[in-house]
């Protein structure tokens, strides 16, 4: 255990700095949820920075990991790297300034101060993005140590990124503000703070952006682990099975990012879908059943592989 944590530390040590400092940020703010009366928007104001922090410290480790599966190191992936870890500071510095002054952080413009670090806050996450595409594309151009991980690293990094743009309609939610000098909203046809899920606070009214963004965004933890399970538990499954199956499994995961945006576009609360969302919903899960099976009927048997 001591020698895992070990090497881990020195994956990108600002990728880990950066995930070690969130963890414990998170720690922070969980006792702020539990002590600090204050709401805003609806829910404890020390909730964002929460949900935040932890989220940060799981892509930071994640991708950490992901940059260690390269034979060999890219100096343009480790550059890029430290500039995601530089724009994911700004963003949580901004955030828990805002906190600490009573006030949101997302889409606010009631003053010039706020507007300025709205800004500040929507030009980091814009130069985030880009750094992330650079070590998408470059880690893609640099298998990892075996083809299974490098289609995991290729989609969770993809599908992050996805995760990433569907978050630009909460900028034009496409409904006129709720008060003069909010420049944005995550919720569709309610106003921003009202009911929602436990600790989530996803609309329980209205549509909400955020879901298919956090959906998104946990490809990049949720793919990795998948090829982990294949190795693990699929062992009597060929290389080239395992990763059709992450490919299948990749296909529906940024199928289910883009019908949970869609809901949420349409006004509609995660747990009340109409007619069209459940139809779309059970045509996604056929498809990826019918495709599971095909590749599974599909795969070679260990002696043929063998002797092939």
């Amino acid at each position: 255990m001591t020698t895992a944590l070990h090497r881990a530390a020195h994956w990108h040590r600002p990728l880990m700095v950066l995930s070690s400092a969130m963890a414990v940020l998170a720690v922070v703010c969980a006792i702020g949820v539990l002590t600090d009366a204050r709401m805003l928007t609806g829910v404890p104001i020390w909730l964002k920075p929460f949900k935040f922090s932890v989220s940060f410290a799981l892509y930071a480790a994640t991708l950490a990991w992901m940059l260690s599966q390269l034979r060999r190191r890219s100096r343009v992936v480790q550059r890029s790297a430290t500039v995601i870890v530089a724009m994911s500071l700004v963003e949580m510095v901004v955030i828990v300034v805002q906190v600490l002054r009573g006030t949101t952080s997302h889409y606010n413009a009631t003053t010039p101060l706020n507007a300025a670090l709205w800004q500040i806050m929507g030009a980091s996450i814009m130069v985030l993005f880009a750094a992330h595409v650079v070590v998408g594309v470059t880690l893609l151009r640099r298998p990892a140590v075996d083809r299974v991980t490098t289609w995991a690293v290729g989609l969770g990094l993809g599908l992050s990124g996805l995760g990433m743009l569907v978050a630009i309609p909460m900028v034009r939610p496409g409904q006129p503000p709720t008060a003069e000098g909010i420049a944005g909203a995550h919720s569709v046809g309610v106003p921003d703070g009202g009911a929602g899920l436990p600790l989530t606070g996803w609309s329980t009214a209205g549509g909400d952006l955020r879901i298919g963004h956090f959906v998104g965004l946990h490809a990049l933890q949720m793919l990795p682990i998948l090829a982990i399970l294949l190795r693990r538990f699929g062992a009597r499954l060929d290389e080239r099975t395992r990763v059709r199956l992450l490919i299948v499994a990749g296909a529906a995961y940024g199928v289910l990012t883009l019908l949970l945006t869609w809901q949420a576009l349409r006004g509609q609360p995660l747990l009340r879908p109409d007619l069209a969302a459940l139809t779309a919903t059970a045509a996604l899960v056929a498809a990826t059943a019918t495709a599971t099976r095909a590749v599974l009927l599909r795969r070679r048997r260990p002696e043929l592989a063998l002797a092939a």
